[in-house]
């Protein structure tokens, strides 16, 4: 099998049963698992999937810049801005991640709500401007450009001060086995000490990020409650999720 073949099935199978495992795919192919390991690793560089230990998740689609993601799943953004909104309480403390669906929440809160948002990224604390109620705190750090949020040391030891309601977390993938992840090493930290500063986490994901995989993990799926705006998927428990 020529190599172009064998990296269409491999992205067919992947698709098909959102893991795979090179091992079995090698025996079946009838070749050998580094040559396995070699295609996973090409199609890992290309965005194509995201490797892990014996094989392959799915890819999440979301590594792009925020300007890319703003046309990216719009409707189902603000469907799930406005499910994110509603849980925000008068009265509460809580942290804010930065992207672009958390902008969308952003727009869906009411004019007068009166509480505490934490945020890590100026575009979010931009956007809060014109409530006039809302106390903003802006934690600070060097500012990674892909994400536009803060990262560092001064950044954990702001979250790690912080005892918020409710955090509502950003990530780039879903799934059953690797968790809530992401695709920076730093970022995982920081969202990670979000998660362990906040009562509880939500999530809200859209379609492209359930059942993709990227390579840090922020935290198990156990962890958070998830929105998302359609039916769950089997391995998310009902219990975790709501919809918008």
């Amino acid at each position: 099998m020529l190599t172009a073949q064998r990296k269409a099935l491999l992205l067919d199978r992947l698709h098909a049963e959102g893991r795979l495992v090179a091992r079995g795919l090698a025996e079946e192919l009838g070749t050998s698992e580094d040559t396995i390991r070699r295609d996973l690793r090409e199609l890992a560089a290309e965005g194509l999937l995201t490797r892990v230990h014996g094989g392959a998740l799915p890819a999440s689609p979301t590594h792009r810049p925020m300007r890319e993601r703003s046309n990216m799943e719009v409707s189902a953004k603000q469907r799930l801005g406005v499910a994110g909104a509603a849980l925000i309480r008068p009265g509460q403390t809580v942290i804010l991640d930065g992207g672009t669906t958390h902008l969308a929440l952003v727009q869906a809160l009411p004019a007068t709500l009166a509480a505490t948002i934490i945020t890590h990224s100026p575009t979010i604390a931009a956007a809060l401007e014109p409530f006039a109620r809302l106390e903003v705190i802006v934690i600070g750090g060097r500012l990674m450009r892909h994400s536009m949020v803060a990262l560092g040391a001064a950044t954990q030891a702001g979250f790690a001060a912080i005892r918020a309601d409710m955090c509502i977390l950003g990530v780039t993938g879903l799934h059953p086995e690797a968790g809530l992840t992401t695709g920076d090493h730093e970022e995982a930290l920081i969202k990670r000490r979000m998660v362990q500063s906040a009562g509880e986490t939500i999530v809200l994901a859209t379609p492209d990020k359930i059942g993709a995989a990227s390579a840090f993990q922020i935290a198990g799926l156990e962890e958070a409650r998830i929105i998302t705006t359609g039916e769950p998927p089997d391995w998310l428990p009902r219990a975790q999720h709501l919809r918008a």
